[in-house]
């Protein structure tokens, strides 16, 4: 047996993938760039939506002098600065990778696709001004005062998610610039920004930041609940957060529909995928589940007939015609693989997504009747539930976007191979990313257990802290009438 550095040569034929995965730079930029971007996903929402509810809490706290929800609001306001300092290392992280793991791209289309994270960086640091001003100012402001420097944190959360998600868009929708030579001599900002894709793709996300936060805060006061914590402080903490994802459930069946409908027209490839279509036809079924062969057949799953064609174009019914992915190029189109794993996040999206409006649908049907959530146990089971399965749709939303794209980092214009950095050695910093955000990750929970706990111990007293309660108002009335 012939052995070649310490290995015999006939396992070298077995070991060549892994052995080429460790020289390769690609797939190890593309698993960290995915590791973070999933990891930073779920902090987002919370950044997002969190101040709005935390304003929803403080509002009623100050119009009907209701001191627990105050208190939420006070509560909210501190776990959201400690999310919030989280969630800008990650987005930092993020925003440095582009730089070292994509250098050709950033060099070739830098110049405009770094536009919108200009932008997001002057909303960024807004609104954590406005953060330390609303924390600092429960003590020290006047109610209604102290309530207004709260609405910049999330006009700036808005702002700051839209511009990050321009960026995605544009990678979608290439635009905005002219081409010469291979280089940009031409940007044009609103054409970056408000690229074909941004406006529903945006409008998807904000939707969905408040809807996954709705339901994700919602879940933590369902588990106190299900816990025999049924006081007013905790039914306030499950109410509002969830009437918002509620709200926001709907809604985002209309948009998402609207953008699958968008994808359709102008990206007919990632569409193709997403419904697992290998060849044009009309009258397609919406396949659930299934995988493609590697001869490109349809396999397994539950085929619905016509419903993908009905679903793309109502107008046409059935007739509607979506193009295969045998009508493009292999070079340019994802790999089987890929499409089985865009189809399959797709369906967990969608599925998910219908799970969760139907929960909001029980809950506002019992509130309608009876001004009360639904009493039984199995309704906060299922709310406890849905912070969870609301972070998987999201995920598999970003999965869809993202690896439908394949193979272009910036579509039709330059492939993931042609941008990554011709780094061997990403595979360590790799490693190194996700020992950290483990590390960050158990931390938070930490905290924000601690956190709740200590809020726990100190409620008692907890209202003292605060100069505007109702409690406050009569210690200080007694206290300038006293002699």
């Amino acid at each position: 047996m012939l052995w070649y550095n310490g290995a015999p040569m006939a396992v070298l034929p077995h070991l060549s993938p892994v052995l080429t995965l460790a020289v390769d730079p690609v797939p190890w930029a593309r698993s960290q760039m995915a590791f973070t971007l999933a990891v930073h996903i779920i902090l987002v929402p919370l950044g997002v939506a969190w101040a709005f509810m935390a304003l929803v809490a403080n509002w009623k706290g100050i119009r009907r002098n209701d001191e627990d929800a105050l208190r939420l609001a006070r509560h909210w306001s501190r776990y959201m600065a400690v999310t919030f300092a989280v969630g800008a290392v990650t987005g930092t992280v993020l925003t440095f990778e582009f730089g070292l793991l994509w250098p050709n791209f950033m060099e070739k289309f830098g110049g405009a696709f770094g536009v919108p994270f200009a932008v997001e960086g002057l909303f960024f640091f807004t609104e954590a001004v406005f953060i330390a001003i609303y924390i600092y100012g429960w003590r020290r402001l006047p109610p209604k005062v102290h309530f207004w420097t709260g609405v910049p944190i999330v006009i700036s959360g808005i702002g700051g998610t839209a511009s990050v998600v321009a960026a995605n868009a544009w990678m979608n929708e290439p635009g905005g610039f002219t081409l010469r030579n291979g280089k940009i001599v031409d940007v044009d900002f609103v054409g970056v920004f408000f690229n074909k894709a941004m406006p529903l793709e945006v409008l998807h996300m904000l939707v969905a930041a408040y809807l996954v936060a709705g339901f994700l805060i919602a879940s933590v006061y369902a588990v106190a609940m299900l816990r025999g914590r049924r006081d007013r402080y905790h039914r306030l903490g499950f109410l509002i957060p969830f009437t918002i994802a509620a709200i926001a459930a709907p809604v985002q069946m209309v948009v998402g529909d609207q953008l699958a409908r968008w994808v359709y027209n102008n990206e007919p490839t990632k569409f193709a995928a997403i419904e697992m279509v290998p060849r044009t036809a009309r009258d397609v079924p919406e396949t659930l589940f299934g995988h493609l062969t590697e001869s490109g057949e349809v396999k397994g799953g539950i085929p619905l007939p016509g419903v993908a064609s009905i679903l793309s174009d109502p107008s046409t019914g059935t007739r509607t015609q979506i193009q295969g992915l045998a009508a493009f190029p292999k070079n340019a189109r994802p790999t089987n693989h890929e499409v089985d794993v865009v189809h399959w996040a797709w369906d967990v999206m969608v599925g998910i997504g219908s799970g969760l409006f139907l929960l909001s649908a029980w809950f506002a049907v019992v509130w309608w009747r009876r001004r009360d959530i639904p009493r039984t146990p199995w309704f906060l089971r299922a709310a406890a539930v849905a912070g969870v399965a609301s972070i998987a749709a999201l995920e598999s939303g970003w999965i869809v976007t993202e690896v439908g794209r394949q193979p272009w980092i910036a579509r039709g214009f330059m492939r993931v191979s042609q941008a990554a950095t011709g780094n061997e050695g990403v595979w360590v910093t790799f490693l190194v990313i996700v020992a950290l955000y483990l590390g960050v990750a158990v931390t938070l929970i930490l905290v924000l257990r601690q956190m709740a706990r200590r809020f726990r111990e100190n409620d008692p007293h907890a209202e003292q802290l605060l100069p505007y309660t109702p409690r406050a108002r009569r210690r200080a009335s007694v206290d300038r009438s006293a002699p």
